[in-house]
């Protein structure tokens, strides 16, 4: 029994002392590690070389569109595009003058105008609906005279008397040839006791009788003689006195 005890402290022994040497191998091992870490010299890595860093780009107010884009609050930032204000259009040109009138007659068609565009030009005899220069005859009757500017489709109406040519187109181009000149006065009515007076017209008017002396603006019994062109020759009336 002491024998087998005193083998048994043998062997614990003899482990006891392999572990301590172990021990102390592994000591010195990590001590000779260190002395030759503390012993190496470190070489040291190559700087780099120098770049410098790219500079500041210029501020630019391109750079800040996204900024308002996306700024839902602003403003600016309306749907309703504003447009311009279409320009406004050009006024319209001046109305010519309108045609000359030179009488009238119906052959048993409807009226007829004798017109004539302007001075100097052939007379033309025109019922309504017929052009003459920018005009249409629209109406003509024994008092006035309807025209239709073609420009705008403007009804214009003067009476037959504003719109007489007196002078006939012989005297236009002898009018032209010559510079304009002051009208002269009209003459004053003179006051006569002479003279004899036709029919009363519906327009109120008095046809002269047949040979008939009478001087143009003679004025009897509140009417007054004057003498208008027709496609037959002059003709005489006598016109109520304004």
């Amino acid at each position: 029994m002491n024998r087998r005890l005193i083998l048994l402290n043998a062997v614990l022994a003899l482990v006891l002392i392999g572990g301590g040497m172990q021990l102390r191998n592994e000591y010195l091992a990590s001590q000779a590690r260190a002395a030759a870490v503390r012993r190496a010299k470190v070489q040291p890595a190559a700087t780099p070389p120098f770049t410098p860093l790219p500079g500041d780009p210029a501020v630019l107010a391109a750079g800040y569109n996204f900024i308002a884009q996306k700024f839902l609050f602003h403003p600016s930032r309306s749907s309703e595009v504003v447009h311009d204000p279409p320009p406004p259009p050009p006024p319209p040109p001046p109305m010519p003058d309108l045609p000359r009138y030179h009488g009238q007659m119906n052959l048993g068609d409807g009226a007829m105008a004798l017109l004539v565009e302007h001075p100097g030009m052939p007379e033309k005899a025109l019922k309504p609906g017929d052009k003459i220069g920018q005009f249409r005859l629209v109406d003509v009757n024994t008092n006035d005279i309807t025209f239709q500017w073609t420009f705008n489709q403007e009804n214009v109406t003067r009476t037959l008397r504003e719109l007489a040519d007196r002078g006939g187109p012989a005297a236009a181009p002898a009018a032209e040839a010559r510079p304009a000149a002051a009208a002269p006065p009209p003459p004053a009515p003179v006051a006569a006791t002479t003279g004899v007076q036709g029919d009363l017209t519906p327009q109120g008017l008095k046809t002269c009788a047949v040979n008939d002396g009478t001087p143009d603006g003679t004025v009897v019994g509140g009417f007054r003689k004057s003498s208008i062109a027709t496609p037959f020759g002059k003709a005489c009336v006598w016109e109520p006195v304004k």
